[in-house]
């Protein structure tokens, strides 16, 4: 029997800690991993993607959707480096990632050698918590050990770097002498509770409050009872960060959906009215979107401490994990009788469906991109996961498509990178090849990684037992998100030069590599489009030709915003004119009396 490698001990070990799927690219620096990889048969299930950030960005995924550890691998040198937007995406996100690279021989370390980075220094940053370099053989046990241990526990990035002549040699246990050390395996998740007197003192705050606003985020996912249980005693409304979008479905008519320059305006006005702030699992970075400082007193909850009162100063302060803190604070809650904030809330609400609609059905030249969504919210499935990419489709994605219970959905969220969708919505189908899944990408982000990663699906889609993976392109020639952030944050006209991007036949490279492809260019054919693409029984991409003169507007338009906006009209912008001008009207009539106040 050959005696075991250093590559066959890791898989093994990984193993014994629970990780069966593995997300990479090969390379000669982790030929010994590979081998062993090929020798540990069917106890992993390895994806092979276009490019390393995709592998990153999948693990990144993978733990979002299945509260997992991700994992993925990349070689020496320039595959190693790759990694790195993906592995910071997972890192914004507190998601638990390890991250394999190889290296170049041990004794060529120093050397100035090819493909031979620092990685330990390169990983320093996104993998802070741990990064090691294995060294000899008796030192991978407890590297995994700890790599692993440190990733689920901290809900973090971790790195180990292994030389390619290591992985090749035989496994050592560490002897039984002076500086060896015995690691084992073996992670539990512990409910951490606030002590009980700051929890009287949370629940003292928040009886008192009038109007209740709670703002959910990611670390809120596994709480949904407890968040409208709570929600109900304290008669409040909830606005949700982007991540938390699964958490509260939308039909409860005192959730008034996304918050942000992404979000709704009732969940500004909810914000700006309330007098106490209940923050859960939420890192949402854009304090302007939370109560003046000094309007609302404020109790938050998050199981990092590093995360308490940095968005608003709060009074209490209370580090546990939502779910079991929201289950202790219950009972000290004092039931709210008076309706009047709720019902005010669902008028809000009432009146922002309204805009909504009258938003996507505005003409367009040749599509409202709008529209797309709106017509796909009532045609969700049930328990389809929704992955978007970073841009415009992130504001139609974040306002228009309205949640159910037993839907999830997610995104590059602190990070905010473009490219993610698509290989998020391979790792979803990966988690979970019984659940329908759709990503919702524009062409620039579709040309910059997208397009390459449909070949990954391609690949690997008879694998999944669910056929439903649905591709939506919003094809407008335009780095569309931040043309409009030129107009109105800036005042300046759109930048041909850097905006435009080419025009693709999106739909007919997918079919190619064995797609369904559907294009449309008028919106009557939207809702026929939607039905196909959930009737299909292979992979489709849905080419939407969409006009890039639709502004994705923020939930509240300020006075700056109207003016930097004439001010681009005064400067000439290239697309002005009749179509623009309808954008303006949208914008500058947003102050005026009766429009969107």
């Amino acid at each position: 029997m050959a005696k075991q490698t250093v590559g066959d001990f890791f898989w093994q070990r990984l193993h014994e800690w629970g990780v069966r799927r593995v997300f990479g690219y090969p390379g000669d620096g982790i030929n010994g991993l590979l081998g062993a990889l090929d020798r540990a048969g069917d106890r992993f299930e390895f994806v092979q993607v276009r490019h390393e950030e995709m592998a990153a960005f999948m693990a990144s995924a993978h733990a979002k959707f299945t509260g997992e550890l991700g994992v993925c691998l990349a070689t020496s040198g320039p595959g190693a480096a790759h990694l790195l937007t993906g592995l910071y995406d997972a890192r914004l996100d507190h998601m638990p990632v390890l991250a394999i690279a190889g290296q170049q021989a041990r004794s060529a370390i120093g050397s100035h050698y090819q493909q031979e980075l620092d990685l330990n220094a390169m990983f320093k940053d996104v993998a802070s918590d741990f990064v090691a370099t294995g060294s000899v053989p008796a030192q991978v046990r407890h590297l995994v050990d700890r790599a692993v241990r440190i990733a689920l526990g901290r809900r973090t990035v971790t790195a180990l770097v292994l030389p390619n002549d290591l992985q090749e040699l035989p496994m050592e246990a560490p002897p039984r002498a002076h500086g060896s050390v015995f690691s084992g395996v073996g992670w539990s998740r512990p409910r951490v509770l606030p002590i009980e007197s700051e929890l009287q003192r949370a629940a003292r705050l928040l009886n008192e409050g009038r109007k209740v606003a709670i703002l959910v985020g990611a670390g809120a996912r596994a709480a949904t009872d407890e968040v409208i249980a709570v929600a109900d005693r304290l008669g409040a409304g909830a606005a949700k960060a982007l991540l938390g979008k699964e958490v509260l479905p939308d039909d409860l008519d005192w959730v008034t959906g996304s918050i942000g320059l992404l979000g709704t305006k009732p969940s500004y006005e909810l914000m700006n009215a309330c007098d106490t702030l209940l923050m859960l699992g939420s890192g949402f970075p854009y304090s302007e979107f939370l109560p003046p400082e000094g309007k609302a007193r404020g109790v938050q909850v998050d199981i990092d401490p590093g995360m308490l009162s940095i968005r608003y100063p709060m009074e209490v302060n209370l580090e546990g994990d939502v779910k079991s803190t929201l289950e202790a604070l219950l009972p000290l809650l004092e039931p709210k009788t008076d309706t009047a904030w709720r019902e005010q809330i669902r008028g809000w609400n009432e009146d922002w469906r309204a805009t909504l609609h009258d938003r996507a059905m505005q003409p367009a030249h040749p599509i409202n991109p709008q529209r797309a969504f709106t017509e796909l919210s009532p045609r969700l499935p049930d328990g389809v996961i929704l992955t978007s990419d970073s841009g415009s489709c992130a504001n139609w994605y974040a306002r228009d498509l309205r949640m159910r219970r037993g839907m999830m959905g997610s995104l590059s969220g602190g990070l905010a990178s473009m490219g993610a969708a698509v290989p998020y919505a391979i790792a979803a189908k990966f988690a979970h090849p019984d659940r329908p899944v759709i990503a919702m990408v524009g062409d620039g982000a579709m040309q910059m990684n997208n397009m390459a990663e449909l070949i990954t699906a391609a690949k690997y889609c008879g694998r999944w037992s669910d056929p439903r993976f649905i591709v939506m392109v919003l094809n407008n020639e335009d780095l569309n998100q931040v043309t409009w952030e030129q107009r109105v944050m800036e005042g300046n006209p759109k930048f041909e030069a850097s905006q435009t991007l080419p025009d693709l036949p999106y739909h007919r490279f997918a079919e190619m590599i064995g797609f369904e492809g559907i294009y449309c260019d008028s919106p009557e054919q939207l809702g026929p489009a939607w039905d196909r693409a959930l009737a299909a029984t292979r992979p489709v991409l849905l080419e939407v030709k969409c006009d890039p003169e639709v502004p994705p507007l923020p939930p509240h338009i300020t006075l700056e915003h109207a003016r930097n906006f004439a001010r681009t009209l005064w400067k000439g912008d290239p697309e002005q004119g009749s179509v623009i001008a309808g954008a303006a009207r949208q914008v500058l009539g947003s102050l005026l009396p009766g429009r969107g106040r």
